[in-house]
């Protein structure tokens, strides 16, 4: 039912391996953690039925800190375009016709209102290349903008195969599968380690989605910088920390404090620049202007961005819209540095051992499933409070899984000091100064222990700490108080209700048992069979048809609901006869 100690504690000792920088060891036994490791996009050479040379990336990828990743990533987007193709472009073609422009390093396609090549050139230049034998279209009934963007359509009919047969090209996924059909291949694994693990696969971001999220704002980029020529356009949030789902949103971050000059107090030359924000009288009023600009630009000069929203009131400024051809729904703020700071935290936590991205994927999925959390606004516990609840359960083991936030801070150095509107955001960035104990607990264990922790914990007296790993007395009245890791004096979780606490408490209460019943935790009838079991029994949506509340839990420890499942699951396996 569950894999042994000896893999789970191979997986654990790759991942230290690792981050010390034995790559050679860890690329040898790769096959035995699927987490050190994601393929890399298409290479050209593949296309061409050749051996890819190898760029090195590979050797690299590992626990490397976020900044790193960012800036690799980062240099990838700005090689890069978007190029809309017809559906039976011909890929050799293809990529003999872009090649007359400079060497081609990856590629892939994939389907989103049309079908979409990305192509990471070897150099800038040739991009700009590209671009000078690119023609904007003149269009008789309409006024045409001659922004040049690096997303562009293809319209060169020798590229396309002209006969009936399909163009064969290999499109990769930007969603994932639907949940009826993920649970159907989950009950065919043999254990619940193993299901656990073939989710985290199946749901997070592929090398090719992360490269496109990069893409996106690099695209973006290119119409800030007319504004703000040294600005960036980053990521953050799920869309980097390690926790992104496919299809998940796209946050942004406009970054104004790489412009030269920003930091320096007397100008050496004798000369400063006429710096004007006018009718600004605090900094978020600035934020609230830039984004006011971007945002307008984004609607009337953005291509594929539509339902452009300028959301400047809210608590963190933003401007929100849809960017077709990615399929992205896209969040783009400023000034927004706490995030980048989170988003760096969680990312460190995900590296710092593999079961906690599996455990993490696996309850977010689990409260989807059921509702828990949602894409809309409202009392739901968000997919951020439901990871700090992780990250505390594991840092709870009689042996934790991972440091708290002030132990890291004390390893810090000089170079990791933050101080972010008066919060200590400090922690190492060092992944070799993090000593992690030796906890062998499989994913099976921890799944259970996790629906335990919380079927039993105090939520109406204590609040959740990941800075110090413990619990501590509510400082405020809230149905659930987790607090921020940062901004300390906030609780990240103000927006949930009791309603919604008590429904979470519930469903782990009926988790936790049903992991403890043969009858739904042993796989049944080999790789052919479909009947669902383990973790896939607990993603089933009838799962939450009669919960109601906790008290009304305490009264029924073993609902009618659940003996009824039990006994479906028992006549699916009786013999048919006749």
């Amino acid at each position: 039912m569950c894999i042994g100690g000896s893999k789970q504690e191979l997986s654990v000792s790759l991942c230290r391996l690792h981050m010390r920088g034995r790559v050679v060891l860890v690329r040898s036994l790769q096959k035995a953690d699927t987490f050190l490791q994601r393929s890399i996009g298409t290479d050209v050479a593949a296309a061409q039925a050749e051996a890819p040379p190898r760029d090195g990336s590979d050797e690299k990828d590992g626990c490397k800190s976020l900044h790193a990743l960012q800036v690799e990533r980062q240099e990838q987007a700005e090689r890069s375009v978007l190029i809309n193709c017809q559906s039976r472009t011909n890929e050799k073609k293809f990529l003999k016709y872009l090649s007359n422009h400079g060497d081609i390093k990856k590629y892939f396609f994939y389907e989103s209102y049309g079908l979409y090549a990305v192509v990471e050139f070897a150099k800038r230049e040739n991009v700009a290349s590209l671009l000078e034998g690119a023609v904007i279209p003149s269009v008789s009934h309409e006024s045409t903008v001659p922004f040049k963007s690096r997303l562009l359509s293809l319209r060169n009919l020798s590229l396309v195969d002209l006969s009936n047969q399909q163009s064969g090209l290999q499109c990769q996924p930007q969603t994932t599968i639907p949940i009826n059909e993920f649970i159907q291949r989950l009950s065919k694994e043999e254990s619940i380690d193993q299901q656990i693990t073939s989710l985290t696969e199946a749901y997070q971001l592929t090398e090719e989605n992360s490269r496109l999220r990069f893409l996106v704002c690099s695209l973006l980029k290119d119409i800030a910088a007319a504004y703000f020529p040294e600005c960036t356009i980053k990521p953050f949030g799920s869309s980097v920390n390690g926790f992104g789902k496919l299809g998940c949103d796209l946050d942004m971050f406009l970054d104004l404090d790489g412009i030269s000059g920003r930091n320096v107090k007397m100008p050496k030359s004798g000369l400063s620049l006429e710096y004007q924000m006018k009718r600004a009288n605090s900094e978020r009023a600035v934020t609230q202007s830039i984004l006011s600009v971007i945002g307008e630009c984004v609607d009337q000069f953005g291509p594929g961005c539509v339902g452009v929203q300028k959301i400047l009131n809210a608590r963190c400024p933003l401007v929100r819209f849809a960017h077709q051809p990615s399929g992205f729904q896209c969040d783009l703020t400023a000034n927004n540095r706490v995030a980048m700071k989170s988003t760096e935290l969680l990312y460190l936590y995900g590296q710092l051992d593999p079961r906690v991205r599996s455990l993490v994927f696996t309850v977010r999925c689990w409260a989807r499933a059921h509702g828990v959390t949602s894409s809309i606004p409202g009392a739901w516990i968000s997919n951020f409070s439901l990871t700090v609840m992780v990250l505390f359960f594991l840092q709870k083991r009689s042996i934790p899984i991972i440091p708290t936030l002030d132990h890291l801070r004390d390893l810090a150095g000089p170079a990791d000091k933050s101080v972010i509107e008066g919060n200590d955001c400090t922690f190492v960035s060092d992944f070799s100064k993090i000593q992690l104990k030796s906890n062998t607990e499989t994913l099976e264990q921890l799944l259970c222990e996790f629906f335990e922790f919380y079927a039993t914990f105090p939520f109406s007296r204590m609040s959740l700490n990941i800075r110090k790993g413990k619990e501590q007395n509510k400082p405020e009245v809230a149905p659930l108080h987790i607090q921020n890791p940062f901004e300390t004096s906030l609780n990240v979780s103000k927006n949930v209700n009791a309603t919604q606490l008590d429904r979470f408490v519930a469903l782990c209460q009926e988790s936790s048992w049903l992991l403890q019943q043969r009858e739904t935790n042993t796989p049944r009838g080999g790789a052919n069979m479909t009947t669902a079991w383990g973790l896939a029994t607990l993603l089933l949506p009838s799962q939450v048809a009669g919960i109601k509340s906790r008290k009304k839990r305490r009264r029924e420890p073993a609902s009618e609901r659940i003996k009824g499942l039990l006994e479906s699951l028992k006549n699916k396996n009786q013999p048919k006869t006749g």
